[in-house]
């Protein structure tokens, strides 16, 4: 039997019951973002969410292949990395649209460190997703804001022509070419005679059809509004089509080439022979022994991957959150970068016990997602079936491959991010950003790596700079009025200095001066003791440095030998004069 009376402490206990619990689920969603849309889940989206997954699965198929070849890696450690983002970013990611996994960027990133040994980048995928997950966890993410638009920009333009016209030489059936982009260059166009005909044919007329298909896709667009069915039927078989042009492309030139290995005709070349089956579950191996028996240790190891350390996180997360930004920003949802951070170090760390290199979001197949109506990011587990199911049953076809048809795909998807008429844009808006573009587009071609941090320290100095030389408004009253425009940092003082001694103490006579510091929100030490000095100067020579709006810091003011009013550090003093 109920108690007729409760006691009232049980409403606030049951009321504060409620709020833990909210709180601790919030929490939890926080960590979890599957939580956030998994209650809401229907037929509707899963329809959509299966749709959109076996699209992307039969674009990521050709293209893991295609970029292990950048990467420098056997094809199969392309499909390797394909899948795990589809399962790891469901649970943890963010945004509906974006797909982890091996692009063209990431995989010329790779192929710079790793010297195409497979252990190598199997580790590297491992330390690089411990670091982006202690990224996450000591939010780290104000660093990806020390890299400016005009740098990506310099970066993705110059790695285009980088991935690009290294695939020239697959067109042409070259072996032997160096990887150094100016020998490649020339080496490509030297041994130009030496091309294989069977290689040039079939690499030709795969990139034709890829960009006719691409350009009828393009084109397609103009037709959304149109009222006639008979018109919307056709463009969404045309679309459909184009989506997979890739998956297309590869499977019937893998068919002609198959066949003409049949007849024992050899006039293209093969991917070679591949590794069946899905790859074993295992821990990466820490140290190596070469083929000559040497044994290669877990510090030698470290130091051979060197800044591959440093640049290929950053560059992960940093291509992966501007993808989501975009996207998110397209579709009207917000993105959590913090939790991007883990679900990509996530990825990453598991993905090194399934044999991958290190993976981030791809704009070509989170494109794709978006545009074929994915819902949730559940849309990624049949992406990473599909593969799954290439890798168990599909392996020995892929040895048929010809690496020509790979090539087409590979310039067809890194061609749109070659955008020159970035530079005429950043030109309209401060002419003086084209420096760290260049800078960064040019040095990219001796190293990419280098090129990026070329393009950072280009666009430090510059910042330091504005610091170092903010804008003075000066002004004469009888007195030497300075305004300053912006914050006052240790950079700068030496420059004020300078302009106060030489407007008020280096004057036949001497004359005040009247510092206006309404627009200073900090103060460091170097700037006090320059203002200290500056005090004693105007002293000597007999005249007054008054300040104006300068904040009632207690320390800074004790330190100059002022005196604030009574409730200092509160309100803004007024003039001050010592």
């Amino acid at each position: 039997m109920e108690p007729l009376f409760s006691d009232p402490m049980d409403g606030q206990r049951s009321l504060n019951d409620r709020l833990a619990a909210a709180c601790s689920f919030t929490a939890l969603r926080t960590c979890f973002p599957i939580l956030t849309w998994l209650p809401r889940y229907n037929l509707t989206w899963l329809r959509m969410d299966v749709l959109a997954g076996l699209t992307v699965g039969l674009t990521a198929v050709p293209q893991g292949l295609a970029y292990a070849e950048v990467a420098g890696l056997p094809v199969q450690y392309g499909l390797y990395s394909a899948f795990m983002g589809g399962f790891v970013y469901c649970v943890f990611g963010t945004s509906k649209d974006v797909t982890l996994g091996p692009t063209a960027i990431m995989s010329l990133l790779c192929s710079y460190y790793i010297e195409r040994d497979p252990v190598y980048a199997v580790l590297l995928t491992l330390l690089c997703g411990i670091i982006q997950t202690a990224m996450a966890f000591l939010r780290l993410g104000f660093l990806l804001d020390f890299i400016s638009y005009p740098v990506i920009k310099g970066f993705t333009c110059a790695a285009a022509v980088t991935i690009g016209f290294g695939q020239v030489k697959n067109i042409l059936g070259l072996k032997g070419v160096p990887r150094q982009f100016v020998l490649q260059v020339y080496y490509t166009f030297h041994r130009i005679p030496e091309a294989r005909v069977g290689d040039v044919i079939l690499g030709v007329s795969c990139l034709f059809f890829l960009m006719m298909v691409t350009m009828m896709k393009s084109t397609l667009r103009s037709l959304e509004d149109s009222p006639s069915s008979l018109v919307q039927a056709a463009r969404g078989i045309v679309w459909n089509f184009a989506t997979i042009r890739n998956a297309l492309v590869v499977i019937a030139a893998t068919c002609v080439a198959y066949s003409t290995e049949v007849i024992d005709y050899h006039i293209f070349t093969l991917t070679g022979k591949t590794a069946k089956g899905l790859p074993p579950f295992s821990p990466p191996s820490f140290s190596e022994t070469t083929a000559n028996g040497t044994h290669v240790s877990f510090n030698e190891i470290l130091l051979d991957l060197g800044g591959g350390l440093a640049v290929i996180p950053l560059m992960g997360v940093l291509e992966s959150i501007a993808i989501a930004k975009a996207f998110g920003s397209q579709n009207n949802y917000r993105i959590n970068a913090n939790q991007e951070f883990f679900a990509i170090g996530l990825t990453n760390i598991l993905g090194s016990f399934v044999s991958a290199y290190p993976v981030t979001g791809s704009f070509g197949r989170t494109a794709v997602n978006s545009q074929t109506g994915v819902c949730t990011p559940a849309g990624g587990i049949f992406t990473g079936l599909v593969v799954l199911l290439s890798l168990a049953f599909l392996m020995p076809l892929f040895s048929y491959i010809p690496k020509a048809s790979l090539a087409a795909v590979i310039i067809c998807a890194v061609a749109p991010t070659f955008d020159f008429r970035v530079v005429r844009q950043i030109w309209r808006v401060r002419k003086l950003d084209v420096l760290p573009f260049l800078v960064t587009f040019l040095v990219s071609f001796w190293e990419v790596q280098y090129g990026i941090v070329a393009g950072v320290a280009v666009s430090g100095l510059m910042l330091l700079y504005v610091v170092s030389r903010p804008k003075l408004k000066m002004s004469d009253h009888g007195v030497a009025v300075v305004e300053l425009a912006s914050g006052l940092h240790f950079p700068a003082i030496e420059h004020l200095s300078g302009v106060l001694r030489s407007h008020a103490l280096h004057v036949s006579p001497p004359r005040s001066a009247v510092l206006d510091c309404h627009h200073v929100s900090s103060i460091d030490y170097t700037v006090v003791n320059e203002l200290k000095d500056l005090l004693k100067q105007f002293k000597l020579h007999d005249v007054s440095l008054v300040f104006t709006g300068l904040k009632p810091y207690p320390s800074v003011l004790q330190l100059l030998g002022l005196h604030g009013p009574p409730n200092e550090g509160i309100s803004e003093t007024p003039n001050r004069e010592l």
